[in-house]
């Protein structure tokens, strides 16, 4: 039996109760969940500053979690070559994801891939967001 995978990326610095939900949202859509955990240096770029934990850290809590089947580390130079290397069926995207997603479709379109794409809801943000648990 071919498994449905689901994507999700994002920088998971400190895993809490909204991570949690996020992945729990996502691997409703599929029954194998692959979570990219966003490099160091591209957290700088992004969000002007290094993650409070390392990359090394957030990938290893990631992959603590029960309800995530592979953890991998994101692609510093080309973000969308992480799509193609694992072949997702569903991505799934934070209710407040922004980045990088402006070309995702195209960049899918380019692959060649079917991926269905779902923004998820989010959970009691004005308490579990990492850039406020992390002050």
């Amino acid at each position: 039996m071919k498994r449905k995978k689901v994507l999700v990326f994002g920088t998971f610095d400190g895993i809490h109760k909204g991570h949690l939900s996020l992945f729990k949202q996502a691997k409703k859509f599929g029954d194998y969940l692959v979570v990219v955990v966003a490099r160091d240096l591209t957290v700088k770029k992004v969000k002007g500053h290094l993650p409070k934990f390392s990359e090394q850290e957030r990938l290893k809590a990631v992959y603590k979690c029960k309800l995530v089947n592979d953890a991998q580390l994101g692609n510093q130079k080309n973000y969308y070559k992480k799509i193609k290397e694992i072949k997702p069926q569903v991505i799934c995207l934070g209710y407040d994801q922004v980045v990088f997603i402006d070309n995702l479709e195209k960049e899918i379109e380019k692959m060649k891939f079917k991926i269905e794409i779902k923004r998820l809801k989010s959970f009691s943000p004005d308490k579990f967001k990492s850039s406020l648990l992390n002050k």
